[in-house]
This record gives C-alpha cells, sequence and structure tokens, in this order.
C-alpha cells in the first residue's frame, strides 16, 4: 500500500466513516463502521487501521463529530461516545489531530463538489462570492455555513439544529404542541431528522385518534410513504419536507445565502425525486415580503457519498502549513 498521510473520519450518531489521504490529497480505502460496535472513536480508528493496514501509519488526522466541538473534551450529542481528543491523538500515534463539527466539514467540502455531485432543486444561479448556507437532515440535524474571507472561504460551526421549530399552520402547531408535552422544547432536530420523521409520524396519527404504541423506524415511515401505503406515513414525509423548506429558507434570510443552499445529510440524497416534487421550494420561498429575495436562490440536494471528507482533505493538508 502507498503511503498514508492523514487519517479522516466523519462521526456521525449511527456511523463512523473513515479513509486515508495520501500526500497528493487523494481520499483512499473508505469504510462504514457502526458506532454501536465500539466503545468510542479510538477503538473505531484502530479497527479501521488494523483492517486496511497501511505501509506507513498516518501522522496527521482530521475528524468531523456530529456534536458541539469547544474544548479538549467531545461529549456527541446524539450518540453516548465522550472522548479527549488530545488523548485520541496520542494513543493513535497522530503528530496533529483536528476534531471540528461535522457541518463544518461539509461547508467546507463545498465549495470542491463537482457539477455531478449535486442535483438543483429550484431557483436561479448562485451569486459568486455570497455566503452559501449547508444544511442536512439525518441522525441529527447538520446546519452550517460559508461566508467569504481572505483566503476563499470561512466555514461557521453552529449547533442551528437545536434552535427552536416554528409553526406555519394549523395542524403544525398542532404537531408541535404534541411534541412539546414530550420533549418540552421542539427544535427543529425534532422533526427534521430521522428520529423526526417517526415523531411526525406518531403526532400525526395522535391527531387522527390512533396512535400506535411504538413509532414506526424512520426508514419505514419513508418507505411506506414513498410506495403510498400508508396515509400517515405519505403525510409525515409531506411535512417532513414543508417543515424543512421553512427551515432552510429562515437560514438562508439569516445567513444573506444568495450563493446557495446545499442540502447534505443521509435522508434527503436518497429520496430526491419526492424531494423535488415536494412542497419544499414553495415553503422555501413562503416569507412574504422576501419571496423575490429567495426566489432566485437555487438549492442543490448534495449527492457526493462522503462531502465531509472533502473539507477534512483539506484540513489535513492545511496542518503543515
Amino acid at each position: 500500500m502507498k503511503e498514508a498521510d492523514g487519517l479522516i473520519a466523519d462521526i456521525g450518531g449511527t456511523h463512523a466513516r473513515f479513509a486515508l489521504t495520501d500526500p497528493g490529497q487523494r481520499v483512499r480505502h473508505e469504510a462504514v463502521l457502526r458506532c454501536a460496535d465500539f466503545a468510542g472513536p479510538l477503538e473505531a480508528a484502530t479497527a479501521y487501521l488494523d483492517k486496511v493496514r497501511p505501509a506507513t501509519r498516518p501522522s496527521r488526522g482530521a475528524f468531523a463529530v456530529a456534536s458541539p466541538v469547544t474544548g479538549d473534551v467531545v461529549d456527541m450529542t446524539n450518540h453516548p461516545w465522550t472522548f479527549s481528543v488530545e488523548q485520541v491523538r496520542r494513543a493513535l500515534g497522530l503528530r496533529h489531530l483536528d476534531v471540528v463539527n461535522d457541518f463544518m466539514a461539509v461547508a467546507l467540502g463545498v465549495p470542491l463538489l463537482g457539477e455531478d455531485e449535486r442535483v438543483a432543486v429550484g431557483g436561479g444561479h448562485a451569486v459568486a462570492g455570497a455566503p452559501i448556507a449547508v444544511l442536512g437532515p439525518g441522525t441529527g440535524l447538520g446546519v452550517s455555513g460559508l461566508v467569504p474571507s481572505a483566503g476563499g472561504w470561512s466555514a461557521l460551526a453552529t449547533e442551528g439544529g437545536h434552535a427552536t421549530m416554528p409553526a406555519c399552520d394549523p395542524q403544525e402547531e398542532e404537531v408541535i404542541r404534541r411534541l412539546r408535552a414530550s420533549f418540552g422544547h421542539v427544535s427543529a432536530e425534532r422533526v427534521l431528522s430521522g428520529p423526526g420523521l417517526s415523531n411526525l409520524y406518531m403526532a400525526l396519527a395522535g391527531i387522527r385518534g390512533r396512535t400506535p404504541t411504538t413509532a414506526p423506524a424512520p426508514d419505514e415511515v419513508s418507505r411506506r410513504a414513498l410506495d403510498r401505503t400508508c396515509p400517515v406515513s405519505v403525510e409525515a414525509l409531506d411535512r417532513f419536507f414543508s417543515m424543512l423548506g421553512t427551515f432552510a429558507g429562515n437560514l438562508a434570510l439569516t445567513l444573506g445565502a444568495r450563493g446557495g443552499v446545499y442540502v447534505a445529510g443521509g435522508i434527503v440524497p436518497d429520496m430526491i425525486e419526492a424531494f423535488s416534487a415536494s412542497p419544499f421550494r414553495r415553503r422555501f420561498e413562503d416569507k412574504g415580503r422576501f419571496k423575490p429575495y429567495l426566489a432566485p436562490i437555487p438549492v442543490y440536494v448534495v449527492t457526493h457519498p462522503y462531502p465531509a471528507f472533502l473539507g477534512l482533505t483539506g484540513l489535513v493538508a492545511a496542518s503543515d502549513e
């Protein structure tokens, strides 16, 4: 095997994706591991390296994690892993290890996407040099943005997925009222994520007067919705896309994202056709006097299988500068 230069990882609430980078910044030997199979990122990274067995162990690393990164100790939001960045660095024998929020890494990768690695959903043309919004539902709801800086782009490390979810009609008010009874604060992530899709199903079933004893898994809700075998699932997915449109429009206004809005994550790229035909775009633009501002903004679904790797590769390369 050729020399390994860097170890990169995109660690979410369900899966940890690993790869190696070489001195030419090429990504090799991608692998997906289940977080539940390991005690922490050190054990998962060790298992990955033992499997691929690079001739030279990587000396630098960059990990993206689905949680805030505010110091040496990282406590993941949607998974029980807690770890010290410095301890992981030493145990893996890395000279340098960057750990950043996962959607900060996705955002850093957006300028590197090829035209065939994104699908446009409405809007016009991006304004060159204008801020870019990035979001994506998966196990949680990731949010970031790119703002122009002297060297090109700066990515924002945010926890925007935990902002309060607004309601736009009486039924959404009732959905949120029901979720508030269970969770107290109803963040966007409580509806715009895999578990959020199940939450929407349960709330809508309750409104219809037939709440099941257990919530169906998110993939079951989406499967029933796409093959149209369950009216509640159809309605849940429709609401999911609608509320995602509202949230994405809010984010675009907040950032002034005339450079475009990019939707990544583990849910939307797997159902682009349904997403494109959904109320998402109408709700994205439904901001009263500011509809003319939002209407030209293009929305892109990211189809690259590992968008965070693009940003992480740049962090590995920059660690020697």
